[in-house]
């Protein structure tokens, strides 16, 4: 779920995913105004942003078959016999991806994310900011520096940023799911012609079929991403206070990142339903909104139902974040002795 946004403690690193590294460029901004003496080190904000995307981009590219596999288990039960989805394995579908659709297959969609990450981390960055901005004048500036307080400005600050940027590029989102589940019939061809194809099949709105189930999920997303990394990065440093903090980052993050998807996999599952709903002429299967989608979802595949995909989500987490923090890391290094 792309709108998962992390939250950032200022002075600490959390690189919790690919979409996530967005927060670490406003810690290291934060940062370096405090430390003048460090700035030197630091590097733009076109540069971090350009980092940021190009980390991100590396990151989805590299896990995007384990994503597509998610993506197509989590949509078989919409047109298919239930029953016959219990032999359903990640080898076997794989397999049939590569005797049906070619080993390319596997990043079937990766363009639109790719696509995606640059608009994606730009209005995060900018929303961001302003909200900052607008909770430091709320709360006062003699509330400025207090530990709480900034704790509290960067989480709803970063929700809000999130469901702004979730909200601002949703449609390239859609997109990417309806031709990552395509398999041997192909409808969509590419962003533009899809995008025609959607807003003359469907209407405007329909680029934004499944945008209530993201929004939804951004709230509890963070709150577990920041509670979970925060509990796990006390307990490790209390315990080992001489490990690296690039390992104690990877670990935390990871496993923040693993509690976060299981909590908020269920609404991922349903958006993605909903983003299919009437995609490629088919016959709408949910039709009562995002809790009608919930119990018919129950009803007809049981509380598993809502899990089809979970385990090449895990499998995705761990590279996904040691991708994105490495690649920023490298970056960084390289864009700091450019002007």
């Amino acid at each position: 779920m792309e709108a998962r946004v992390g939250v950032v403690v200022q002075g600490k690193q959390r690189p919790l995913s690919s979409a996530q590294v967005d927060r670490k460029v406003f810690q290291q901004q934060s940062h370096a105004e405090r430390s003048p003496n460090q700035q030197s080190q630091q590097i733009g904000t076109v540069q971090q942003l350009l980092a940021g995307g190009i980390a991100g981009a590396f990151s989805k590219t590299c896990t995007a078959p384990l994503a597509r596999l998610t993506i197509l288990f989590q949509v078989q039960g919409m047109h298919s016999d239930v029953a016959a989805l219990s032999k359903a394995s990640i080898w076997h579908e794989a397999a049939r991806i590569m005797n049906e659709e070619g080993f390319r297959a596997f990043w079937k969609g990766n363009m639109v994310t790719i696509a995606h990450r640059l608009p994606y981390t730009s209005v995060n960055f900018y929303a961001y900011e302003r909200y900052k901005n607008l909770l430091h004048s709320i709360l006062g500036e003699n509330r400025r520096g207090n530990m709480s307080s900034d704790m509290c400005v960067h989480f709803v600050g970063g929700g809000l940023a999130g469901i702004t940027a979730a909200s601002a590029t949703y449609p390239l989102d859609l997109v990417r799911t309806r031709l990552a589940a395509q398999t041997n019939i192909t409808y969509y061809r590419g962003i533009w012609n899809s995008l025609g194809i959607i807003c003359r099949d469907e209407g405007f709105m329909g680029l934004y079929k499944g945008l209530g189930a993201t929004l939804l999920g951004v709230g509890p997303s963070i709150a577990i991403s920041f509670s979970v990394y925060e509990t796990l990065r006390s307990i490790w440093q209390s315990k080992r206070p001489d490990d690296s903090n690039v390992m104690v980052s990877l670990a935390c993050g990871s496993l923040s990142g693993i509690a976060s998807s299981t909590a908020t996999f269920p609404l991922d599952l349903v958006r993605r339903r909903m983003q299919l709903e009437g995609a490629g002429g088919r016959a709408c299967v949910y039709n009562t909104g995002l809790f009608g989608t919930f119990g018919h979802i129950i009803r007809s595949e049981g509380l598993r139902g809502l899990y089809r995909g979970i385990m090449p989500e895990y499998y995705k987490v761990i590279p996904s974040v040691g991708i994105v923090f490495m690649t920023y890391e490298t970056l960084k290094m390289l864009l700091s002795g450019i002007p």
